[in-house]
């Protein structure tokens, strides 16, 4: 619920990080409205830059654009996780935000899609073990050399593939052990 995590919020400022990733609410499947003031109080209590985590896959509720439109007018919620593996919905959130917004993949499949569209980068799986060359796929793209981003992506779509082969993070937990 939102007190616990403002508890651990608070605990980790304490800590001294640097900024939280918060993945929506799930189970219950808040409404948009629910999800906003979810985050807002999170916002409100802690003033560390704030991350939307937007994954319907696992949440059972998706962070819709004017979600994150008016989420974005809070000062400390600086950008999203956008895990919805919906092209679509990548384009309007990138077509509808300010530039100030980060706007950053969460599936590293569709990291090229994206940051064609306007996203800033990548939250990554396989980066866990492929540091280097993710963060060359993702300058490539976001220089607009998207032919190395290709070469690049293909190299290594088996492995972004395999980590999902259970449950994430399991492959990819296993392989870094």
């Amino acid at each position: 619920n939102t007190a616990e995590v403002i508890e651990l919020a608070k605990e980790l400022q304490h800590l001294g990080v640097d900024g939280l990733l918060s993945v929506t609410p799930y189970y219950n499947k808040v409404t948009q409205d629910g999800l906003y003031r979810h985050y807002k109080a999170i916002a409100d209590a802690v003033p560390l830059p704030i991350i939307v985590y937007n994954v319907p896959g696992r949440t059972g509720v998706n962070v819709e654009t004017a979600t994150l439109k008016r989420l974005s007018e809070i000062p400390n919620i600086c950008g999203v996780k956008e895990a919805s593996g919906n092209i679509s919905q990548m384009a309007a959130v990138c077509h509808n935000l300010p530039d100030s917004f980060d706007i950053l993949c969460g599936d590293d499949a569709l990291t090229i899609p994206l940051c064609a569209l306007g996203g800033r980068g990548l939250i990554s799986v396989v980066s866990n073990q492929i540091p280097g060359e993710m963060t060359k796929l993702v300058q490539s793209a976001m220089s607009g050399d998207f032919a190395g981003a290709r070469k690049l992506q293909r190299q290594w779509f088996p492995l972004m593939e395999m980590n999902f082969a259970e449950s994430n993070p399991i492959p990819v937990k296993a392989s870094m052990a």
